[in-house]
């Protein structure tokens, strides 16, 4: 079994959280189910759950509803945990690679500051 955790900035901010917020209840509803998917499953569907390649082993949770894809992105902290720390409603074919610089910006923040607080 896996756990799914937000990343937080160093102020507080949770992006991935922000972004929940801003879709509608729906919307929500279906990334939350995904997101069950994904801890319950022993092996995930590559349609929910995929590593992009040419990264800094950045993986993004996948979610299509009514006709909207939607993004998350993270990586694992260890073989359970999962920090997701950037999403965004994908509008284009290939995952934007200034999306992909954000969540490896903050994967390494979170790996600095988790060393520095050891």
């Amino acid at each position: 079994m896996r756990i799914v955790n937000f990343y937080y900035t160093e102020s507080g901010e949770c992006p991935v959280k922000e972004f929940l917020d801003s879709l509608s209840s729906k919307q929500a509803q279906k990334v939350i189910y995904t997101l069950q998917i994904i801890e319950e499953l022993e092996i995930v569907p590559s349609q929910y759950l995929k590593k992009l390649t040419n990264t800094n082993d950045i993986w993004e949770v996948r979610v299509i509803f009514s006709g909207n894809i939607f993004r998350l992105l993270g990586f694992f902290e260890n073989e359970q945990l999962i920090i997701l720390n950037h999403a965004f409603q994908k509008k284009t074919q290939k995952t934007p690679a200034k999306d992909i610089k954000l969540a490896e910006k903050r994967k390494n923040n979170y790996l600095l500051r988790r060393q520095e607080n050891e």
